[in-house]
């Protein structure tokens, strides 16, 4: 009745029959009942009862049944009762150990597991390679790497492991989730039997890492070697594929799977979902499959509403987000994540407007992810009132939300605003980080602030406390340029840790060219055209230059190399589109 899962049945039946008959103490009998104890749990007064039957009996000195009372213990949620019998027990075998470590494991005290292991195996104790495997998988969970390193050289000194499957994919697992994806791969070539779990680990293992293409590369080797992916294997590659915008590869899965049978499988349908939504050229397909899902979770609803969002098809994203609450499918964050970003990007404060009243009636408002974009929206469609006003109702706020909030006011040219919100940011015991720096660097800028940004660019290199990007020095650059500095902004050109970046280049010819700094105008912009010797732009601008220093050869010599390179200016253009 156990074996059949009749937990209640064989309580009833105990308590009924077994229990008046006198064979309540049958060490026969009595792990069975326990074990439907620990499954049953509903029953724990119950089960205390058995173990004091065990006690009165003195069949408590029987490991069977003083290991199935650990094994419910466990069940229990009582770790504690469980070590106390287990640390009573007059003999212990492999299973008394295995049923322990299990204990603790299951309930969260994943040191004292690691601990009783160590102890199990000074104790002479031969290991068995599920517990091995178990107790690497723990490592992997707590990122224990130094504990992994030191189990996988207990393997590999007893030789007996080699051949386990369950061992070596729990090694890989553990080096690909502690970040050391070359040992991974070598314990994976080592391998003598590698099976689908095996293989999906490791393309799992180079996906987590950011190595999509190492991890489609796994797959097709996989296939190769004639081993079959399971659904896992197919939902783990589609996020690669979908990470590399790689259609071609994701249209081929899919026509595996619709081929297996695996295409009505709600999580694959998930995913093949999102990776057609990446590919914004290929909503159709993913439109189609949201249309076919029988189940329509948050997920799916997420995937689709995101997808619209980001290829600016607004109106169609709204559409998705009424019928997905009529349909009595509540949004999440990721939902009001994508519907505020678009807003945000094609600029439509009423849409906005809808769905921040939308958050404030789910009280979604106390998300500081959700409260961040709403800055940001409100900040980029001109109201930074409101955006002020979201700031200060946040009740957590984070890096995002300060630096959200001075570059919106940077935005619109209130650098002192700015300024003084970057104070209090630091008044209140957060420490900028780098996106923080950035955007103060931004404001400054665009109020044209400089002894403040110089203040701010000077005083982070010498803390060195952030590391300073190609952004930063893009930024301030371009500041000390439109304030006349030109000496000042070269020489930061000249002193950055990294390769000036053509943006840099171009602003400070601009610079130079309305500051009257023509000659340096000139040398950077053959900088310009040794960088980028096929952009038209840099000619273009080479060419004014001269002419504004009066070189007209040079201008007619510049104008002569781009005819002989084929190259062409670029015209901008406007466009003014009415509603009607």
């Amino acid at each position: 009745m156990v074996s059949k899962h009749f937990y209640e049945q064989t309580l009833h039946l105990y308590k009924q029959e077994l229990h008046p008959s006198g064979l309540y103490s049958n060490t026969a009998i009595l792990p069975s009942v326990i074990k439907a104890c620990a499954y049953a749990q509903t029953h724990q007064h119950f089960g205390l009862q058995l173990h004091c039957t065990a006690l009165k009996s003195g069949s408590d000195a029987d490991p069977v049944i003083s290991n199935s009372l650990i094994s419910m213990y466990a069940k229990f949620s009582k770790p504690e009762s469980a070590y106390q019998l287990f640390d009573e027990m007059p003999y212990r075998d492999t299973i008394s150990w295995n049923s322990m470590i299990n204990c603790f494991t299951q309930n969260g005290f994943y040191v004292r597991s690691l601990e009783m292991f160590r102890e199990m195996y000074l104790c002479g104790f031969v290991l068995k390679a599920e517990l091995i495997a178990g107790i690497i998988s723990l490592c992997s969970q707590i990122r224990e790497l130094e504990v992994g390193r030191q189990i996988h050289a207990l393997v590999i000194v007893d030789g007996s492991f080699e051949e386990s499957v369950f061992v070596s994919t729990a090694l890989l697992d553990l080096y690909s989730k502690c970040r050391h994806l070359l040992t991974a791969l070598r314990v994976f070539e080592q391998m003598v039997i590698r099976n689908e779990v095996s293989w999906t680990a490791m393309i799992s293992g180079c996906i987590d890492s950011q190595n999509y293409d190492t991890g489609i590369d796994l797959f097709r080797a996989m296939q190769r070697e004639g081993v079959k992916p399971n659904r896992v294997t197919l939902t783990i590659v589609l996020l690669a594929c979908a990470e590399l915008r790689d259609l071609r590869n994701g249209k081929a899965i899919h026509g595996y799977a619709y081929c297996c049978g695996f295409d009505f499988d709600h999580h694959l349908s998930a995913a093949l979902m999102h990776m057609y939504c990446e590919c914004t050229e290929a909503l159709h397909p993913a439109r189609i499959i949201f249309e076919r899902s029988k189940v329509k979770d948050v997920v799916i609803w997420s995937s689709i509403i995101r997808g619209y969002s980001q290829s600016g098809d607004l109106s169609e994203a709204m559409k998705l987000f009424s019928r997905m609450r009529l349909e009595r499918i509540e949004p999440n964050s990721v939902t009001l994540l994508s519907i505020i970003s678009s807003c945000t990007c094609q600029s439509f404060l009423s849409h906005g407007l809808g769905v921040h009243c939308y958050i404030m009636k789910a009280g979604l408002n106390f998300d500081v992810s959700i409260g961040n974009a709403l800055i940001n929206m409100y900040s980029k469609c001109g109201s930074i009132t409101s955006s002020h006003q979201i700031f200060n109702e946040m009740a957590a706020r984070d890096f995002v939300s300060w630096s959200t909030l001075i570059s919106g006011y940077g935005f619109h040219g209130y650098g002192e605003e700015a300024l003084q919100l970057f104070l209090e940011m630091q008044e209140s015991g957060m420490e900028p980080d780098a996106i923080t720096v950035l955007a103060m660097l931004s404001a400054c800028n665009h109020a044209g602030l400089v002894k403040e940004a110089e203040t701010l660019f000077n005083n982070v290199m010498k803390e060195k406390k952030i590391a300073l990007a190609i952004e930063h020095y893009a930024c301030y650059v371009d500041l000390l340029g439109k304030s006349g500095k030109i000496e000042d902004a070269c020489k930061v050109v000249s002193t950055m840790p990294m390769k000036p970046s053509t943006k840099i280049l171009s602003s400070l010819v601009s610079a130079c060219r309305i500051h009257g700094r023509l000659e340096v105008a000139e040398m950077l912009a053959h900088r310009l055209i040794e960088a980028e010797p096929e952009n038209a732009a840099n000619y273009t601008l080479l060419s004014m230059v001269c002419s504004e220093s009066g070189n007209w050869l040079g201008a007619e010599e510049v104008w002569r190399v781009m005819r002989a390179k084929g190259l062409s200016k670029s015209y901008g253009f406007s466009r003014i589109e009415n509603e009607y």
